[in-house]
């Protein structure tokens, strides 16, 4: 190992990113408007970035010593979690079907938006079918499952009609509030940090690398991916790619280290281990940085690592994020976290290879 790299992340250009990012919904499938904001912010860097057919994006910053069989690609995903519309109740109200995995008391009272197929927008409010203690007597224990769950749209809507007459229709895209908070003592509280914090801190390294004129000696593609909450964000990747690091949230709880002031580096998800001699590097890199650590393994996750090695590619891989806590609810991390996660994957980018 060489002397610490100690890059200096921008924090303030890193927030001001992941807070535009917040604001944009987002949910899997319904992202022209984010990855349109992503085109436009590495273009503000200096950066080109090409869109692939399903949607994702990619940035690639050739090495100064660039081989075509040693090129690492760094991905996270911009694409959350949402819903769609299933169909319109006769009161009016909407049923909807889950984008991405999450559990229904976690958005229930959550305020929303219904997108329609023509640009229109409205807002509304996901409830149970009984949401009121005072009319219903199970309304405590009613389950929370979709066939119980609808969004009370706020319109003068009294029946199906009047929702139809407003454009909305079956398949249209819902994303939930993000109920973004950036606190001064350096918490980030906000629904979507998985994994808009991971983007920003993508950003952060972009804008480092670009700020202090850094070329790495290997190519390096950025990929951005957008149907990551659904299973195949990065399943498809560039042939030429051999080394790819996932950036995604890191998990906090039961027997996990990590905490939200940490930079976590998991060494086995639900795909089985991540590449020994990556993650043992990242590790080292780590203490030699000095920065918050943690080595977790997530039983119950899964990464666009993970998903291009399940689409064929003979990859080495790995997997970093910072530590989420709440993760696929009101989820909340520390700038410390994401500002880390940035300076362990510089740390990783730069090291001289053998």
């Amino acid at each position: 190992m060489t002397q610490p790299l100690q890059p200096r992340i921008d924090r303030a250009y890193m927030l001001a990113c992941l807070e535009r990012l917040l604001a944009t919904p987002s949910p899997s499938g319904f992202c022209t408007a984010i990855m349109k904001q992503i085109h436009e912010e590495a273009a503000k860097l200096g950066y080109d970035l090409e869109r692939t057919p399903k949607g994702n994006g990619i940035i690639t910053i050739p090495g100064s010593r660039p081989s075509a069989d040693d090129v690492i690609a760094f991905t996270a995903h911009v694409d959350t979690l949402g819903a769609m519309v299933r169909s319109v109740k006769s009161n009016g109200t909407l049923r909807f079907t889950s984008v991405g995995g999450y559990a229904m008391q976690s958005v229930e009272n959550e305020y929303c938006l219904v997108h329609t197929r023509d640009g229109r927008t409205y807002e509304g409010t996901v409830l149970t079918s009984k949401p009121s203690v005072h009319v219903f007597s199970d309304a405590r224990d009613f389950k929370r499952e979709e066939a119980n769950m609808e969004i009370r749209i706020d319109e003068p809507v009294h029946a199906k009609d009047d929702v139809l007459k407003l454009g909305i229709g079956v398949g249209d895209f819902i994303s939930w509030d993000p109920r973004t908070r950036i606190l001064p003592n350096g918490l980030v509280k906000s629904r979507h940090l998985d994994d808009k914090a991971s983007v920003a801190a993508l950003f952060a390294l972009l804008e480092w690398m670009k700020r202090e004129s850094r070329t790495p000696e290997r190519t390096v593609k950025i990929i951005i991916s957008t149907y990551e909450e659904v299973g195949h964000g990065s399943s498809h990747i560039p042939a030429d790619i051999t080394e790819m690091i996932a950036v995604d949230m890191g998990a906090i709880g039961d027997d996990l280290s990590a905490t939200e002031y940490d930079v976590s580096i998991c060494a086995k998800d639900s795909s089985g281990p991540y590449d020994y001699e990556m993650t043992s590097a990242l590790i080292s890199l780590a203490k030699r940085e000095n920065i918050p650590h943690a080595v977790d393994i997530y039983p119950h996750y899964g990464s666009d690592a993970s998903a291009a090695q399940r689409g064929g590619s003979n990859i080495r891989a790995a997997l970093i994020g910072p530590g989420v806590h709440a993760s696929h609810s009101m989820e909340r991390t520390h700038a410390d976290a994401i500002a880390n996660t940035a300076a362990l994957l510089a740390a990783y980018l730069f090291e001289p290879r053998a």
